[in-house]
């Protein structure tokens, strides 16, 4: 069974372990002062982000940055064990570049066939965040969960760059007219450690207004609240904070007298109904799932054909609507195109593990789960180009040599990008509904 993001989280955890106690804050970087503050920048009208009926909502990693992007830490989420070099690294599809501008691309040692230099982006440059939620508004895709890593916030160079890839996307969002929301994903924390997610969600507040900013026209709210996410809840992978913990931080949410008022989402394993396989068994995870508004179990990995679809459809996705409803919880399913990890785990892995199948894959999910009765619907990931699940432009043409490098198969490079569109405008009925692949 894939476990997916914890992998790449495990230097997190060593960090988090070994530095840090669990209330402590960390130093703010110089010249932070323009990032942490209310948003001021322009707005445009577009989706409606007082709700997340009929929308499909990506994950965002943001993670990745570059040498000489004024971070100072290196390829980061785009290294492997000895750099990034060919036949070194961790990711498995390579972002297409032809788009963006000479100073949003920075070289690297890999070379294309043609033997020009292979190059990336990162997203501490607001140009590159900003044109990805401008692919978002020109096919029609809602929006973005901005991911927020527990861990790595609490020290402070994992702060500043997720604090400025926060603020990246803010602006990106109220520029193209999309929704963004805040999500927490409690990887590798310590036990006692989302307390450090109470203090950062504070100076997030404090600092940037986030989620009552009234200049901000673009965070996402739900039943009249702003909605926060909380990822990581109840995995039976030996992580270190309780579930009591995690209630404690939904009840801080959604009911603490000064910062509370939120809708709470949370992200909860495959089979956190039955308490079995990904999911530790403890009715806990019940009680605690009860205190959210939103419940969003992960699914990547967990099935790899189209045909496995109708499979968990009947066992897993159905009864999961009814639970949530019987209970009045909103239910917000994962999707995801395929899957495939072979540069972040090393030559044991497969490369592209769970084949995409031009789609076909992606779109069975899609129609299954509007068929069923579904809502609203989360896509992961739109950026991960390290687990193979990105939806966002990627080359046919990637850097050849030692590191092997999957494609879209010949398809153009917003074939994805155009698929989700298609399947948010069938999920709001702007088309008939179909279970086959739409053609362009």
């Amino acid at each position: 069974m894939l476990t997916t993001r914890l992998q790449v989280v495990l230097v997190v955890a060593v960090l988090c372990l070994g530095c840090h106690r669990a209330q402590s804050q960390p130093e703010i970087a110089e010249g932070m002062d323009d990032v942490l503050q209310p948003y001021t920048g322009p707005t445009s009208q577009g989706v409606d982000v007082s709700t997340l009926e009929g929308k499909i909502m990506c994950g965002y990693q943001g993670w990745f940055a570059c040498e000489g992007d004024g971070l100072d830490r290196g390829w980061y989420h785009y290294n492997g064990r000895n750099g990034f070099r060919p036949g070194s690294c961790s990711i498995d599809l390579w972002p297409d570049m032809s788009e963006l501008g000479e100073d949003e691309r920075f070289d690297t040692e890999f070379r294309h066939a043609d033997g020009s230099v292979a190059q990336v982006y990162s997203a501490q440059i607001p140009r590159s965040v900003d044109r990805h939620f401008e692919w978002m508004a020109e096919y029609g895709i809602d929006g973005a969960f901005v991911q927020r890593f527990a861990g790595e916030v609490a020290h402070s160079k994992g702060f500043e760059q997720f604090t400025k890839v926060l603020a990246n996307c803010r602006a990106a969002a109220n520029n193209h007219g999309r929704a963004y929301a805040l999500m927490y994903d409690l990887s590798g924390l310590p036990r006692g450690g989302t307390e450090r997610v109470i203090e950062d969600f504070k100076t997030l507040v404090d600092r940037m207004g986030l989620t009552r900013d009234t200049g901000d026209k673009a965070y996402l709210h739900h039943g009249g609240k702003p909605v926060v996410a909380v990822w990581g809840i109840g995995f039976n992978d030996r992580r270190q904070y309780t579930l009591e913990e995690c209630g404690r931080l939904i009840d801080f949410l959604k009911s603490d007298p000064e910062y509370g008022g939120c809708t709470v989402m949370i992200g909860v394993p495959t089979f956190w109904r039955e308490l079995r396989n990904d999911a530790l068994n403890d009715p806990v995870l019940h009680e605690v799932a009860l205190k959210a508004d939103i419940i969003s179990p992960w699914m990547v990995g967990r099935f790899g054909h189209p045909n496995d679809v109708a499979r968990f459809r009947q066992e897993v996705f159905e009864p999961d609507m009814a639970w949530c409803a019987e209970r009045g919880k909103d239910y917000l399913p994962v999707v995801f195109p395929g899957f495939s990890w072979r540069n972040l785990q090393g030559p044991g892995a497969d490369l592209g593990a769970i084949p995409r199948r031009g789609g076909r894959f992606l779109w069975a999910q899609y129609a299954g789960l509007i068929e069923a009765g579904a809502t609203m619907i989360y896509q992961a990931m739109f950026d991960e180009v390290d687990e193979g699940t990105a939806i966002f432009k990627c080359t046919n043409d990637p850097p050849v040599g030692e590191s092997p490098f999957l494609t879209y198969g010949g398809r153009p490079t917003d074939h994805y990008l155009w698929l989700v569109g298609q399947a948010g405008r069938m999920l709001r009925g702007e088309i008939p509904f179909s279970m086959s692949l739409p053609h362009r």
